[in-house]
């Protein structure tokens, strides 16, 4: 009987657990789900809000095209001037978001104003649409950051073209305004939630329009943000969650890029509020989950002491698990060090020179690497002993580690009596720094080597240093400073010798 009740009881437990365990697994299939509704919906909203932003862009640029292709054709006279204000003020009523159009003259002077705000006196020569018009031949449309307007100082998008011209020389710059309020009605129409956020943006990271507007938000920059860094460099549409660089507030993140144009939108929802529903769902089925539980072990509350002891042995398992872990990590450290030398071996320097070489192109930095030879080792080693050759590989990579004085910098084993440093951050003429102060040390602790022309250990030194738009692959940059390092054995040895 009591080996029946025992079964029983077991029984109700199994039974409990399986509850809780199903329930579990629904509510985190919920909170799944919850996430994937969110992610469309923002999706769909940055398609929606996309389409309209490139409809206002596109015809903000006919009208542009139309009106330079008039100042091209009819020249920029007083008469051609007071044609085109009056075709402009047919348009205005045609485009809502429009706050004005005006024309400057190859020096920023005003020259037409749909708005009629601007003075004589009005130069626009120092805003980044005239700089760029100025400087660059292009007859696109240009995107300018966010301004504030010089007549009534609200925050506007500018869209502009250059026109030429008899002789194709440039004649002055065609702007058109549009209004961030316009944008920003629109936005507020959309319910993002408390904590949402509705943002354009060019696609080199600067901020055009975001909901809720912050003044201190115009222009910002954020291409060094981890969603932009990670997703929208490579990716034209996509889902993320992170929290803000703006703001502190986590969030979900569904952005699009812009097919035809240079532009991202950005749907953001709060994180907190998404999964509200959720919570409250799994709320309820935690209060169920937790009454089952609790009758369940009312129920078998005469196996708590097997329940406690297997406990102790889970926790056993759980730290010999952890001391296991800790092994490997021991491992994995080891099996990047040279055993011989206690340098980093090939397979660590493969692996940061591919990082570094990566690094460098992304930052456009400075990268060196110095490929290191031990003059005549062989003959040494045949003179002392492969012991004593051994203790002066030792010996050597220490000198060269103390020589790359940097956290940055790796002294590692290439092969043999071969050592590479890798340094980044170095150009070539602090290379040539470094490894003459190897030279000089190495003469001065004056190792022995009677079969040496120079009577003591002495080393070969091919440098290699590129910059990040230069850079090929690693193993181009490892070519080049192995050629050096040939040239400079070539040469006599006991040198340095800079690749080309």
């Amino acid at each position: 009987m009591k080996r029946d009740t025992h079964l029983v009881l077991l029984l109700l437990l199994v039974i409990g657990f399986s509850l809780a365990s199903l329930t579990v697994w629904k509510v985190w299939a919920s909170r799944e789900q919850s996430l994937e509704d969110v992610n469309v919906h923002a999706l769909n909203l940055t398609q929606a809000l996309s389409t309209y932003s490139e409809g206002i862009v596109r015809q903000s640029s006919l009208l542009l095209l139309g009106l330079v292709e008039r100042l091209e054709t009819e020249g920029s006279g007083p008469a051609h001037i007071q044609r085109l204000q009056t075709l402009v003020k047919h348009q205005e009523p045609l485009m809502p978001q429009l706050r004005g159009i005006t024309v400057y003259d190859n020096q920023g002077r005003g020259l037409m104003s749909s708005s009629r705000l601007i003075p004589a006196s009005a130069n626009s020569s120092d805003r980044a649409y005239f700089i760029h018009h100025r400087d660059d031949p292009s007859r696109e449309t240009f995107i300018g950051p966010p301004i504030q307007s010089h007549s009534n100082q609200e925050w506007v998008i500018t869209l502009s073209r250059r026109f030429n011209d008899a002789q194709g020389g440039f004649a002055g710059v065609v702007s058109l305004t549009l209004g961030i309020e316009t944008f920003l009605q629109l936005f507020g129409k959309i319910d993002v939630g408390q904590d949402g956020a509705i943002g354009l943006s060019y696609t080199d990271g600067t901020l055009l329009v975001r909901y809720p507007f912050r003044e201190q938000d115009m222009g910002h920059n954020f291409s060094k943000s981890p969603i932009y860094a990670k997703y929208l460099v490579d990716r034209s549409v996509g889902t993320a969650s992170f929290t803000s660089s703006l703001d502190g507030v986590e969030r979900l993140y569904a952005f699009r890029k812009s097919d035809r144009l240079p532009l991202i939108t950005t749907v953001a929802l709060g994180k907190r509020e998404s999964l509200a529903a959720w919570r409250t769902e799994a709320l309820l089925s935690a209060v169920v989950v937790t009454g089952l539980l609790s009758l369940t072990g009312l129920i078998g509350r005469l196996l708590i002491l097997d329940i406690r002891r297997r406990t102790e042995v889970e926790g056993q398992l759980r730290q010999t698990q952890q001391q296991l872990l800790s092994s490997n990590q021991q491992l994995e450290s080891l099996a990047m060090k040279d055993a011989l030398t206690g340098l980093a071996n090939r397979r660590c320097f493969d692996e940061r020179l591919a990082v570094e070489t990566r690094r460098a192109k992304r930052q456009s930095t400075s990268l060196t690497l110095l490929m290191v030879d031990i003059d005549y080792f062989k003959l040494f080693n045949d003179s002392f002993g492969h012991l004593a050759g051994d203790a002066c590989l030792q010996k050597v990579g220490n000198i060269l580690e103390s020589c790359a004085r940097r956290p940055s910098d790796l002294v590692a084993r290439y092969g043999g009596e071969e050592i590479a440093i890798i340094m980044p951050d170095t150009d070539s003429s602090g290379a040539v720094v470094v490894a003459r102060l190897i030279l000089d040390r190495l003469r001065k602790e004056n190792i022995p080597h009677t079969a040496s022309s120079f009577g003591y250990v002495s080393v070969s030194i091919g440098i290699a240093t590129a910059t990040g738009p230069e850079l090929g692959n690693s193993q181009s940059l490892i070519e080049v400073a192995d050629k050096a390092l040939y040239k400079a054995k070539a040469l006599g040895r006991n040198q340095c010798v800079r690749g080309a």
